[in-house]
């Protein structure tokens, strides 16, 4: 069973120094603007729409929030000072001790855990869990969690194979009534899921059905993160758009790199599901 790990001094009983007592939603907007976050990530805030995101996957003050795989961090450097004093934040990360895996996951781990440690007066009460299924696949207790938050990871986890034993062990972990919120890449629903899943993209129905398999139930959808410009047949898949720009990397002219970032920039980043769903109270 994996132990929450707190990377600092956890639900201290000082006065906030970062958001005080402002609302939920303007504690959001507060953060997603913070000396903490690089301009690159600021930047991002109008693909991703903080504030409207995590009022629609139903945050509230008080819960026990999980986020799954946080990569970089993205979300995290928002969730970490809005929940800070405000309830308990847990990422699941990449567990180091399981071997053979992609290095990626190895630097990611390390990167997060320095973010942490150069700015406690954000991320001390921050708690980690190690997670890298099938070998390392369990969240915690059971009916222990709220909220879990998962951005950008179950195409993956399709294409691996794993979503549904993931989307059963969400379902295990969360109390009655506690809810998954999913941002997902988002295909055509008539696409074949195992062939989209290749390209970063999943239909709506397709995570729909895992979260039914694992006994939640679709209580709310959003359009906060569409993106009717994405077109998302793109060659090389949802990675050849910002902040990716995979295929502009491969390029040699500076000329031709320019214009291939113009082109991708100006589409946006991916056209994206936002689902909420609740597990029953009985």
């Amino acid at each position: 069973m994996n132990k929450w790990l707190l990377t600092g001094l956890a639900l201290l009983l000082t006065t906030p120094s970062f958001a005080g007592d402002l609302p939920l939603d303007a504690r959001i907007e507060r953060a997603m603007f913070g000396d903490h976050r690089s301009e690159q990530n600021i930047t991002r805030n109008r693909y991703r729409h903080p504030v409207g995101t995590l009022t629609a996957l139903g945050l509230e003050d008080g819960m026990t929030v999980m986020e799954i795989w946080p990569g970089g961090g993205w979300y995290t450097e928002i969730l970490a000072p809005v929940v800070r004093h405000h309830g308990q934040y847990i990422i699941a990360a990449y567990d180091v001790d399981v071997p053979d895996q992609p290095q990626y996951r190895y630097r990611s781990q390390d990167a997060l855990l320095k973010k942490f440690s150069d700015r406690p007066d954000i991320y001390d009460q921050v708690a980690v869990a190690a997670f890298s299924p099938p070998q390392s696949a369990s969240l915690g207790e059971a009916e222990s969690i709220d909220l879990i938050l998962t951005f950008r990871n179950t195409h993956g986890w399709v294409g691996d194979g794993l979503a549904e034993s993931i989307f059963a062990e969400f379902a295990r972990v969360l109390k009655p009534g506690g809810i998954l919120g999913v941002v997902q890449h988002r295909a055509d629903d008539s696409a074949d899921p195992a062939q989209s899943s290749e390209m970063g993209y999943l239909p709506e129905r397709t995570v729909i059905d895992l979260a039914r398999k694992a006994g939640l139930f679709l209580e709310a959808r959003s359009e906060v993160n569409a993106n009717p410009a994405d077109t998302r047949d793109h060659e090389g898949g949802v990675w050849n758009l910002p902040p990716g720009l995979s295929a502009c990397r491969e390029l040699d002219g500076e000329d031709e790199m320019a214009a291939c970032k113009k082109r991708f920039q100006a589409i946006g980043e991916s056209d994206r599901m936002t689902l909420r769903f609740r597990k029953p109270l009985d």
